[in-house]
């Protein structure tokens, strides 16, 4: 059963609470939400189920484990790849993303800065960096056109809003109050 976007209450307010701590046990996700612990285990069961939630997992302070550079890049492919090439390029990024000590967070297809495609990635220093973009443009069955970096040095401690999804849940939770 697929409900698209269409989540209850409860369901809505589970998430959220998750996505501020994943840690809760069940019985301590219960007590803030003030239903049973049975109930929770249920709603939660039923969210991985239908693909609501992907994962859990825990966000690191990544300079302490020894990258220096978070990069965005930007980029616009010369032409459209077709579904085979696809899923050969994806076989080729995930085969170096696993041999390279410069992992992806996120990989999208989009619209905007001139570009059709987007890679968040982490790397220990610049030459790393520079290493990881040589790889991009070297892709036989990708034919990269202009590459776009925004570097972001994870050591600066002027960052304003570190990478959290405790903001987020809180405006989760706003906005559906906002829609009633």
């Amino acid at each position: 059963m697929n409900r698209g976007n269409i989540l209850k209450d409860i369901e809505l307010r589970l998430l959220s609470e998750l996505m501020k701590n994943s840690r809760r046990s069940d019985r301590q996700l219960a007590k803030v939400l003030r239903t049973s612990q049975p109930t929770v285990s249920r709603v939660l069961k039923r969210l991985e189920k239908e693909g609501f939630i992907k994962g859990f997992t825990i966000i690191p302070d990544f300079s302490k484990i020894g990258f220096q550079i978070m990069a965005f890049t930007f980029a616009r492919l010369k032409k459209p790849l077709s579904p085979e090439d696809l899923q050969e390029a994806r076989k080729g990024v995930y085969e170096i993303l696993n041999k390279e000590r410069s992992p992806a967070l996120l990989g999208m297809t989009g619209e905007g800065l001139d570009s059709d495609r987007v890679l968040v990635t982490l790397h220990e220093d610049y030459a790393a960096h520079l290493d990881f973009q040589r790889f991009i443009r070297e892709q036989p069955i990708i034919e990269v056109g202009a590459i776009y970096t925004f570097l972001v040095d994870l050591n600066d401690k002027n960052h304003f809003l570190p990478l959290n999804f405790a903001g987020l849940a809180g405006q989760i939770i706003k906005e559906k109050e906002r829609l009633k």
